[in-house]
């Protein structure tokens, strides 16, 4: 890579997130694994339906189009538990589907998320909340996708959406709330203002999603738009603010929601995918729109 060349966004994705596999793998659950290998090969040259996931590496991946020379590369990695033999099914509907994925790992059974690091992934994407877990232990943004198929596409333009604590920043503000109430939270960041919040799991690929959107117009016409949806309402809001702006971040929406209900303001946002770390607010963000469970931080101690 040239000396010039801007880092790449690199997001990893399992295939069971990419592509609606559910029948196949309710096969491997129920009667093993040589049961669901003679399926896969008998299906190979099958075109599999897109999933949960499908529409946002597609709009990640059209980024690459006519993109500026200053703008940051795209890349998909595909992750799979299959071998590289049950494998070759997925990789023609790649090719079918005419998605620019050319890397790939097939560990015939193994965890995956070793390799997330290795490929230099800044987002990984699965449907199995262990190997989550060990990414973000390993401190890669990681997300747990419930398997489905995939959601009516609302626009052309990637619409990317983020809760703050525990997720963009770090999760000091929900254990103070847990611990004594909403009121001596609002106090404590009140009083902590000016002071920049910790950065969360999510700070590393918000950063390189911030360069790759800053390498575009802003604008309507922008490819990229992203929101930041939380629970906080004022006084809390200004440090969140406050944060961004330390950390020369722009998102291009905020929504202080002072624990409404997600779901509906991220179906009016459009969201392509939205990351929280609360089982709950994942459930009524999920009626809507495609979500991933972040599980970080007390929520999920």
């Amino acid at each position: 890579m040239a000396p010039d060349t801007p880092d790449p966004l690199i997001v990893a994705i399992t295939a069971r997130a990419l592509f609606d596999l559910e029948h196949s793998h309710g096969l491997f659950e129920s009667e093993g694994i040589q049961a669901y290998a003679a399926h896969q090969r008998n299906r190979e040259d099958d075109v599999l339906e897109p999933g949960i996931a499908f529409p946002l590496v597609r709009k990640l991946l059209a980024l690459n189009d006519n993109a500026p020379l200053d703008a940051p590369h795209v890349e998909v990695i595909l992750l799979s538990r299959n071998s590289a033999d049950t494998g070759l099914g997925i990789f023609n509907s790649i090719q079918h589907h005419k998605l620019a994925i050319s890397r790939a790992t097939f560990t015939s059974g193994a965890p995956t998320w070793p390799y997330i690091k290795p490929f230099g992934a800044q987002l990984f994407l699965s449907a199995n909340p262990e190997s989550v877990r060990r990414a973000l232990e390993h401190g890669v943004a990681a997300a747990t996708i419930l398997p489905a198929k995939a959601p009516q596409q609302r626009s052309g333009q990637l619409r990317i959406a983020f809760d703050g604590d525990a997720v963009i920043f770090g999760d000091e503000g929900e254990r103070m709330s847990r611990k004594d109430g909403l009121e001596a939270f609002a106090r404590h960041e009140r009083e902590r203002a000016r002071e920049a919040l910790s950065g969360g799991p999510f700070k590393g690929f918000l950063d390189a999603l911030h360069r790759l959107q800053a390498a575009f117009p802003a604008g309507e016409s922008a490819p990229i738009r992203t929101a930041l949806v939380t629970a906080r309402s004022a006084p809390a809001h200004e440090r969140v603010i406050r944060t961004l702006r330390e950390w020369d971040v722009r998102l291009d929406e905020a929504l202080f929601l002072g624990g409404r209900a997600k779901g509906p303001f991220l179906e009016a946002f459009g969201a392509d995918i939205f990351f929280d770390d609360s089982l709950h607010n994942i459930d009524s963000a999920r009626q809507h729109v495609a979500a991933g469970h972040v599980p970080h931080g007390v929520a999920n101690s």
